[in-house]
């Protein structure tokens, strides 16, 4: 997020003297997951996640589904893998590729084309594999909506075993096996998984039924791949076996793999979670977005170290590509913003028939962060109509906002951030209307600037190696369980210089502290101020063989030496004095002074400290002025 944007500080909530006391991590990074709602037993767990459940335990359908992919492997039966054309989808049919291939069956991928069969299972395949003699289909991300599709399945004689993590509709799928989270116990870890983690479950509770385990060496690798890429939340199985495979996946079975961290500058060391969000999962999904999905499965199944270097290549050249394409879309869609003479809507809706469909969500992502509105990019589809993709920022549901214009729309479908629909030319203006209407009503109620809460104080003095190693503990980052956001109080910037692309580099200074930080996609208008607060994620720039601790900026306002804490229709200044101490002045001017000693016990000789509703105005005061984390 453009950390130039309007925002609104607020203060986090206290966390007491001496927050998940005998967790044996630094103060700061205790009071983050104390305000993220853990006690010591659930922190603790965090750090070291207690065994996972038996999977046929929590999946009902799984071992109906483990007994008939057996027979297939016994027999070295010809089935098909029918995933999509998302990172998700295409690792997940990687996935079960290799599985199946080393336990003895004969599997082949079937995957739609975004650009002409469009998303998931449909009937024209389900006759084309038949026609084949496939008499196993096996679905990773997608299927239990293909209503049509599994009904000629049934009819023609053919297995089906669904793995899915989409909504279940109203009639329940008709197939051999369900594997899905929601069929799970309400408190399973399973809840979580995305497609490639179903499609774990299943090749690995199938190689240990078969006495192979070692047999689906390079599955976890891709489990991990696929799950960071569909931003899966990273709790509960996720969260386990991705601490079990990052650090394995830079040394990695699978050639392809190997071939695509190369090619994307990832040394030879452990992998995080970032490295393959920002780097690998981009060079993945580009080629879903413009090319053949087939390529990518091609290049996860490959056996020769040759042909995997050539397909990375194929794949890093999409990337490009697409970096290119989207770059092009967000320029031409600015340039019509800023042509608009009657101002931005309350609902962003551009559209351009040579706009590619495969890259305009990327797009509209862009344009959310930036503008802090719903977006939707329309593009022809080749069919007379219309297909948009929507990005919305939290808070306003797009999905059921589609909902309340399906009389518009010819098919629409999605997520409360981003969604998906498709529209005839004649209908988008008065579409364009509508959506305005409840966003307009939306902004209104969220007011101006984007709230924002800092996690835990930081100062520059704690940054240090030491402190990033116990930050690690706490890793995989992801959905669910974000990178905190720590604050630093009164820094001076002592450097700024600006980057290509408008990212600001500045060097801050903290007594005797000092740190780089960066602050992406800074809008040049806006100046930075001498002394400043910051909001920030703590990273670990690595360039040309050197590694620096680095200051992400999320947010930066001036700093003021004083602040005014309000309660009601009370007012109250509050700043400090000398090293520890602070004073709380009312609106009648009465004053109140304290210390804060370094365990966060605030000591005063004056009897009103002592009153509840003091107490609590002292505590924030306290935590405002950086006296406590």
């Amino acid at each position: 997020m453009p950390p130039s944007s309007p925002s609104a500080w607020q203060l986090p909530p206290p966390c007491g003297r001496d927050p998940l006391n005998g967790l044996a991590l630094p103060l700061a990074l205790r009071a983050v997951l104390f305000r993220r709602g853990h006690d010591l037993n659930s922190a603790q767990a965090l750090l070291n996640a207690p065994a996972l459940p038996s999977t046929t335990q929590h999946f009902p359908q799984l071992e109906t589904a483990v007994t008939r992919l057996t027979q297939a492997c016994l027999r070295g039966e010809s089935l098909a893998i029918c995933g999509d054309y998302d990172a998700d989808g295409m690792t997940s049919t990687a996935l079960l590729i290799r599985a199946l291939s080393s336990l003895g069956a004969k599997p082949q991928p079937a995957i739609p084309s975004r650009m002409d069969d469009g998303y998931g299972l449909n009937a024209g395949m389900v006759s084309g594999l038949h026609a084949q003699g496939i008499r196993l289909l096996v679905t990773v991300d997608n299927g239990v909506s293909a209503q049509e599709a599994l009904s000629l399945a049934e009819k023609l004689g053919m297995d089906v075993i669904l793995t899915d993590h989409h909504t279940l509709p109203v009639e329940a799928p008709q197939a051999l096996a369900l594997i899905h989270p929601s069929t799970t116990p309400e408190d399973s870890p399973y809840r979580g998984l995305a497609g490639v983690g179903l499609a774990y479950v299943l090749a690995r509770t199938l190689a240990e039924s078969l006495g192979q385990p070692d047999a689906i060496g390079a599955a976890r690798d891709l489990f991990c791949i696929g799950t960071i890429a569909d931003m899966a939340p990273l709790t509960g199985a996720n969260r386990t076996w991705l601490r079990e495979g990052l650090g394995h996946l830079h040394r990695s079975s699978c050639i392809g793999l190997r071939a695509l961290q190369q090619l994307s500058g990832l040394e030879e060391r452990p992998l995080r979670a970032d490295d393959i969000g920002f780097q690998l999962a981009p060079r993945i999904n580009a080629v879903g977005r413009l090319g053949d999905p087939r390529l990518v499965v091609e290049l996860l199944t490959e056996e020769d170290r040759d042909a995997g270097v050539e397909l990375a290549r194929r794949c890093d050249a999409l990337n490009r590509q697409r970096r290119e394409l989207c770059d092009a879309i967000e320029a031409e869609a600015l340039a019509l913003l800023e042509a608009d003479t009657q101002g931005l809507p309350p609902f962003v809706l551009l559209a351009q028939g040579h706009w590619h469909h495969g890259v305009i969500g990327i797009v509209a992502s862009r344009l959310m962060e930036r503008y802090r509105r719903p977006v939707a990019l329309l593009a022809g589809d080749g069919e007379g109509l219309l297909r948009a993709s929507v990005r919305s920022p939290e808070g306003f549901a797009v999905d059921r906002a589609l909902q309340q214009c399906a009389k518009h729309l010819e098919r629409f479908g999605g997520h409360p951030a981003a969604a998906g629909f498709s529209v005839r030319a004649e209908h988008v203006h008065v579409l364009h209307e509508q959506l305005n209407g409840l966003a307009a009503e939306w902004l209104d109620s969220q007011g101006s600037a984007r709230r924002i809460l800092p996690e835990a104080l930081l100062p520059l003095e704690g940054i240090t190696r030491a402190f990033w190693q116990e930050l690690q503990a706490l890793e995989p980052f992801g959905v669910g369980h974000p990178a905190p956001l720590f604050w630093a109080r009164d820094c001076e910037v002592t450097r700024e210089q600006t980057l290509r692309g408008g990212h600001k580099r500045l060097s801050l200074q903290q007594g005797d502290s000092s740190r780089e930080a960066i602050a992406w996609r800074w809008d040049p208008q806006q100046p930075i101020p001498r002394r400043v607060d910051v909001i920030f994620r703590l990273t670990l720039n690595r360039w040309q063989g050197e590694e620096r601790l680095q200051l992400e900026v999320v947010a930066l306002r001036e700093h003021f030496s004083s602040m005014v804490l309000q309660r009601g229709n009370q007012l109250y200044t509050c700043r400090r004095h000398g090293d520890r101490g602070m004073e709380l002045v009312n609106q009648a001017g009465d004053r109140l002074k304290v210390n804060c000693l370094d365990n966060g016990v605030l000591e005063s000789d004056d009897i009103r400290s002592s009153h509840a509703y003091v107490a609590g105005l002292l505590q924030d005061a306290a935590i405002g002025l950086g006296l406590h984390p």
